[in-house]
């Protein structure tokens, strides 16, 4: 699961804008732009969530999703080391 506001947090890390975000994950503009407006979790088909994921992950970001080991605790992004 990821939320809207980890998304354009991630996306930012990466020094992405939506268009760079969409080629690198094979996803459209207006699938980026409909994930980013979601309200909390993003609901979309599994593949395309795997393939931006996927897209962030090359680009050194990492997911923090709930209940991992986090000193801050909670959702959350950061570089990859």
């Amino acid at each position: 699961m990821i939320t809207a506001a980890q998304l354009k947090a991630a996306r930012a890390l990466a020094g992405m804008d939506q268009r760079m975000l969409a080629e690198a994950s094979g996803l459209s503009l207006p699938t980026i732009q409909r994930m980013e407006s979601s309200d909390g979790t993003i609901r979309g088909n599994v593949d395309s969530l795997v393939k931006l994921i996927t897209a962030l992950e090359a680009a050194g970001v990492t997911m923090i999703n709930e209940g991992a080991a986090s000193a801050g605790g909670g959702r959350g992004v950061r570089l990859s080391r």
